[in-house]
């Protein structure tokens, strides 16, 4: 079969997706051509779309080539990323967020504890969000890192100071109703015994 794609399609295309910086040689290898080749090729793309003001270009850097915005369209770039649309968290996240802000300072072990779940995917987007960071170590073996809540957290928020934080109580069912609940579940467990 004949390959209808030209270096240049293959090469901005696989930049497009990379999460970091990709080596001529490693791009080379996926394309099966030379790697002086491919870096010709993408200074090539680079002049390309700095002549024609495109809103990305090729940058070559210490550890490989990367595909980034171009500054010149940086304020649109960063208006973008700062609309609330952008910032909506998964109930996941949110869950493990409220933990983080009323625990803090908090490990990661103590959250997924907490919330019966794995939280480090969360709680890396989390902080790259900005709406938590390292607060500390706990004492002990291995010294976790502790997170808290940002300063962009509380912005988010309309607070002024964690203290600010709606009382937890007011999310819970008061003691006597939790009573009443694991009263009724123990009877009805009671039941079923009686029964089998």
């Amino acid at each position: 079969m004949r390959d209808e794609f030209s270096l240049e399609q293959k090469l901005e295309a696989m930049l497009t997706v990379a999460l970091e910086p990709i080596s001529s040689e490693e791009l080379a290898d996926v394309v099966d051509a030379d790697a002086q080749l491919v870096t010709d090729t993408l200074r090539a793309l680079r002049d390309e779309f700095a002549r024609d003001r495109r809103g990305f270009q090729f940058a070559e850097l210490a550890s490989g080539w990367v595909m980034q915005s171009s500054p010149d369209v940086a304020q649109w770039v960063t208006k973008f990323a700062n609309r609330d649309v952008s910032h909506r968290l998964s109930s996941a996240a949110l869950e493990t967020l409220a933990i983080i802000a009323y625990r803090q300072p908090i490990s990661r072990a103590q959250i997924t504890a907490l919330r019966g779940v794995n939280v480090d995917g969360v709680s890396r987007l989390l902080e790259q969000r900005g709406y938590i960071e390292e607060k500390g170590r706990a004492g002990g073996p291995g010294q976790p890192i502790l997170y808290g809540t940002t300063e962009l957290f509380l912005d988010r928020m309309g607070l002024a100071t964690i203290s600010d934080l709606p009382p937890i109580e007011e999310f819970m069912p008061p003691i006597e109703t939790a009573n009443e609940l694991v009263d009724a579940m123990a009877y009805g467990l009671d039941d079923d015994a009686e029964v089998s």
